[in-house]
């Protein structure tokens, strides 16, 4: 029986006793055989040195990992390959790593974002109140800071907001729809904003016009009966001071800012609680402010929809009607309401924009072609889209489905007649449409139709639709997106002026705009009312450049006369601008390349609840 090995060792033999025997023998050998045996052993040894000593057969040993037995020699190699490859690999991804890199550069910016950056700064430019530090608009200063001491329920006065267009009046009805816009485009289209560097931006610039739309009433209120529609007032063909007769810079303002409020206003509170609902989604990073932001849009929304106080804000008014006349209400409501779903996801908005008598009354399904033009005075378009967006994304069937597939045909329809192969608008020779039929100011109706275009191309694609039909003709995604490029560049100089349209974008655009602010100098003189004249009056370019003013645009022969005196052509205005950004982020390509895809289904769906009512509301609750 072979005793074990305890220890691991080697198992070689020990000599035993007949190898002493045998050297005991090797000794009785005769000395002559010995004599010759080492004469043969020298010969060997000397044989040596010439052929190194004789092979010897060495034996292998082994390693006993437990599972396996391996050659010594094998498990030498493997440990060796292993350091090799680490030294050869794992070193070289370690030092790589280690070494700072520089984030990869996003594609450089298209036209269309370097357009938007101009066009913000516009905003900077028309703000009235107390400036912070850093407006970035140097001939800019304070003004306006007794705005609204007449108007004594309102602490604090009627201080901040916008100044509208060339003039210096606050406008409430356009400015509310000017920060809807800015804030739908900021909800669909945040990733590009980020990615261009204007987020934070455009931001600021919301929350500077809706700070101001909380003082135009008592936004701490649940119950309200009246509304401030503007600060600021001018007789047509007047003769005393007021905001058209003077022309002065907002700094140098001299003569009595009325303070204008309205105890009937459907369509100026629906739109200010639009404004209010779609900036309370874009600041949902802000708990508080939005809060108050959907509590303040709740109360207007209270005041406009009630039924002793639907007489449009404009009616018998002269200081409004003659320049932003409220054709209907119905819009605004469908428009609001839209708006007040999404932000505070409560059912009975979405229940009263998609009962069957509001498109009824809002005549949305009578294919009137005016209808079919956004713009501030005409929300039909926009808040169809709007509900659109929730069959398209959500499709929450019955009871709201009827109405939402008339919305979603209706918007449909309104995008063939943007197209010129269908003679539903005309278009001049160089190629703008002429939604507002040749009037003046032809370009925020442009733009604003062009967002929309965009916007319904990119809700299009997110839900994995390739186009629609116009009768029996299929237009593509990419079709709509042509048409709203063809917009923006003949904006931005594709046109037969070969001309920019937006002040500071390209080489030719124009320099004598209707404008007080920028006609007249910053050098530290206080003109009076009339003492302005000279510089209204002047042929020189305007010493204060207004950067992204987009102007009223050309006459529908392509026309256009760069005067301060051609208001229609050469002023530039919040709404017209609001459009242009909301346009340009749309459309452009810049910051895809980092990642950015087309519009952010989710963000405007975060407050509304997953589950729908499974009854329409009673008749009853629903009040014409």
């Amino acid at each position: 029986m072979y005793s074990a090995n305890h220890w691991g060792g080697s198992f070689e033999i020990a000599a035993d006793g007949a190898a002493e025997d045998d050297h005991s023998r090797n000794m009785d050998l005769d000395r002559g055989a010995l004599s010759a045996r080492q004469h043969h052993e020298l010969d060997e040894t000397q044989q040596s040195w010439l052929l190194g000593p004789p092979e010897t057969k060495k034996k292998d040993k082994y390693v006993d990992l437990g599972c396996v037995v391996v050659k010594r020699k094998v498990l030498w190699w493997v440990l060796w390959a292993f350091v090799g490859a680490f030294v050869l690999i794992g070193i070289p991804i370690i030092i790589a790593k280690s070494i700072p890199h520089k984030k990869p550069r996003p594609p450089p910016d298209d036209q269309y974002t370097e357009a938007l950056h101009k066009a913000l700064l516009f905003f900077n430019a028309q703000k009235s109140g107390r400036l912070p530090k850093n407006n970035g608009i140097p001939w800019r200063g304070n003004s306006g800071l007794s705005d609204g001491s007449d108007a004594k329920d309102v602490k604090g006065g009627l201080v901040g907001g916008y100044y509208d267009a060339g003039d210096n009046i606050k406008f409430h009805f356009p400015m509310a729809f000017s920060m809807t816009l800015l804030s739908w485009s900021v909800i669909e289209y945040s990733a590009k904003y980020k990615a261009v560097g204007e987020y934070n931006h455009v931001r600021e610039l919301i929350k500077w016009g809706t700070d101001y739309l909380l003082l135009t009433f008592n936004s701490s209120a649940s119950t309200i009966d009246k509304v401030y529609a503007q600060v600021g007032a001018a007789k047509i063909n007047g003769s005393q001071p007021d905001d058209h007769y003077c022309w002065n810079r907002p700094e140098d303002m001299a003569y009595p800012r009325p303070s204008l409020s309205v105890s009937s206003a459907p369509d100026l509170g629906a739109e200010i609680a639009a404004a209010l609902a779609a900036a309370s989604i874009v600041f949902r990073d802000n708990a508080d402010y939005s809060k108050k932001l959907a509590h303040g849009a709740a109360t207007v929304y209270k005041f406009a929809r009630q039924s002793g106080r639907r007489t449009p804000y404009s009616l018998r008014q002269p200081n409004i009607e003659y320049y932003y006349n409220s054709t209907s209400y119905w819009d605004e409501y469908m428009w609001s309401a839209a708006w007040m779903y999404y932000a505070t996801g409560n059912n009975s908005y979405i229940s009263f924009a998609t009962d069957p008598r509001l498109p009824k009354n809002a005549k949305a399904f009578l294919s009137v072609l005016d209808f079919s033009v956004f713009s501030w005075d005409n929300k039909l378009p926009g808040a169809q889209l709007l509900l659109s967006r929730l069959r398209m994304f959500l499709n929450p069937g019955y009871p709201y489905e009827e109405s939402l597939i008339g919305y979603h045909n209706a918007t449909s329809l309104n995008m063939c007649m943007y197209f010129p192969r269908f003679a539903a608008f005309n278009f001049t020779k160089g190629g703008m449409a002429l939604f507002n039929h040749g009037k003046g100011q032809p370009l925020q109706y442009v733009v604003a139709n062009s967002f929309l275009a965009s916007l319904y191309a990119d809700y299009m694609e997110a839900v994995n639709v390739p186009g629609w039909y116009c009768g029996p003709n299929f237009m593509t995604t990419d079709d709509l997106r042509a048409f709203a490029k063809s917009q923006l560049n003949y904006i931005l100089g594709d046109n037969p002026k070969k001309m920019s349209y937006v002040v500071g974008f390209g080489k030719k655009y124009p320099r004598h705009l209707h404008h007080r602010g920028a006609s007249t100098p910053h050098n530290g003189v206080k003109y009076s009312c009339t003492g302005g004249y000279k510089w209204r009056d002047s042929k020189k370019d305007d010493p204060n450049l207004l950067t992204g003013a987009m102007v009223g645009g050309p006459d529908k022969n392509d026309g256009f006369k760069d005067s301060r005196n051609s208001f229609g052509e050469n002023e530039p205005t919040l709404v017209g601008n609001a459009g242009l950004v909301a346009a340009l982020v749309a459309i452009t390509n810049s910051g895809r390349g980092v990642g950015v895809g087309t519009v952010d289904k989710n963000t405007m769906f975060s407050a509304v609840p997953p589950m729908f009512p499974a009854a329409p509301p009673p008749p009853s609750s629903w009040k014409p």
